[in-house]
């Protein structure tokens, strides 16, 4: 058996305890034209590690967040991938090996193309503050992504309409050194 945590909101809890972890649409397929699965990441000894994605969830609007953890059969297939990496189907074991043994194992995720069970829950507890990146695992101290697009800075965020506009100006800045660049050229 292989311990993952899955984090969700905590008017949740109750449901997840009673009926398990249900399986959300996604976009791709996950064998046999399925387009249902569970986040989760593999449960290691660093309590940082293995709730990374929590500071990156929480900026989708829920106010506490609950980690759920649950057991899957080592030899059970999922689908394991780096956030903007294509799923790579292999064991449950394997995965949680895979991920392990990554140089910088944030940002990697377990896709388990099925709803979870009550009975494979092994326990619920509220996750105390946060922790982990914001955007990407690499993003602090680096400079603005230059995407404006809703997905990148959405709206009713912390800040987001100053990181608007400080992108907005980034873009501006960039298309104004291209057409300098032109012009010096010609």
């Amino acid at each position: 058996m292989v311990l993952f945590v899955h984090i969700a909101p905590e008017n949740r809890v109750e449901k997840t305890r009673k009926n398990g972890i249900r399986a959300a649409r996604m976009a791709g397929e996950f064998g046999n034209g399925n387009r249902r699965a569970v986040w989760a990441f593999p449960v290691f000894d660093s309590y940082t590690l293995t709730q990374s994605w929590a500071r990156e969830l929480k900026r989708f609007g829920a106010s506490t967040l609950v980690a759920v953890t649950f057991r899957v059969d080592g030899d059970e297939d999922v689908f394991a991938r780096h956030y903007n990496d294509t799923p790579t189907p292999m064991t449950a074991a394997e995965a949680a090996g895979y991920i392990g043994a990554a140089d910088d194992p944030r940002g990697y995720a377990i896709i388990a193309p099925r709803s979870i069970v009550p009975r494979n829950v092994a326990r619920t507890k509220i996750l105390p503050k946060p922790i982990g990146w914001h955007y990407w695992p690499d993003a602090k101290n680096k400079p603005l992504l230059a995407c404006d697009c809703p997905m990148c800075v959405p709206r009713g965020e912390v800040k987001s309409r100053r990181y608007r506009v400080c992108v907005r100006e980034v873009i501006a800045q960039r298309e104004f050194d291209g057409k300098q660049a032109d012009d010096d050229e010609g």
